[in-house]
């Protein structure tokens, strides 16, 4: 299992945010979508570790009722629960992309197309990731494009998780916390650090988009 100590786990009574009826607009519809692939690929983790809802409860501190919800797609988890999952599966958050959109990846792993990124979209906490390297649970490494929309936010509380973490700004504002120290990250602007660390980010602009290039390895 990896992972290290988290500083404030999410908790137990964290809200279940449930779905009215679709739309037919397509925002309406790829949001539960999106939500519904990654609670599969989360409960088929959990299933091939063999390891139940009730263990996975507590090694989180999420509720089973929770936990059901998110595989089921009837909620969806902020980057600060999939992390924490990610980490008790065993596994980077790349492992819960699943596969390329074309699904024609390179077969040594080596090439991802631009038209092959898989996306996560965490749409109610405002960032998406694309995964810029090729798609796979074991990968140590990974890359990413992240776009944060205005006021997008990874939540006010600090998180960690394992490994370590690069990246750099590519367009607008990033604020980052690690620790008890806050910056403002602008284009150009890098950064790298534990993940061990207690951190979170967000764009504290309320009119554009920020783009960051995210490098996360998993130790």
């Amino acid at each position: 299992m990896s992972g290290g100590k988290r500083l404030r786990k999410p908790s137990a009574a964290e809200p279940i945010r449930k779905r009215k009826a679709p739309s037919r607009s397509t925002a309406t519809v790829a949001e539960p979508a999106m939500d519904i692939a990654v609670g599969r690929r989360i409960r088929d983790l959990r299933r091939d570790r063999k390891l139940s809802l009730e263990s996975v409860a507590a090694e989180t501190e999420l509720s089973i009722g929770f936990l059901s919800q998110i595989e089921r797609g009837l909620s969806s988890p902020s980057l600060r629960v999939l992390a924490t999952l990610a980490d008790v599966l065993g596994v980077g958050i790349a492992a819960l992309f699943g596969n390329s959109p074309s699904g024609d990846a390179a077969s040594d792993s080596v090439i991802t197309r631009g038209t092959q990124r898989p996306e996560l979209k965490l749409w109610r906490t405002g960032i998406s990731k694309q995964l810029l390297s090729a798609a796979g649970g074991d990968n140590k490494l990974n890359l990413f494009l992240v776009h944060l929309e205005p006021g997008g936010s990874t939540g006010d509380e600090l998180y960690t998780h394992d490994g370590e973490e690069a990246g750099l700004v590519l367009d607008g504002e990033m604020m980052l916390t690690v620790d008890a120290e806050t910056w403002s990250l602008k284009q150009g602007d890098s950064f790298r650090f534990a993940s061990r660390r207690p951190h979170r980010f967000s764009n504290p602009s309320d009119a554009a988009k920020a783009v960051v290039l995210w490098v996360n390895c998993v130790t």
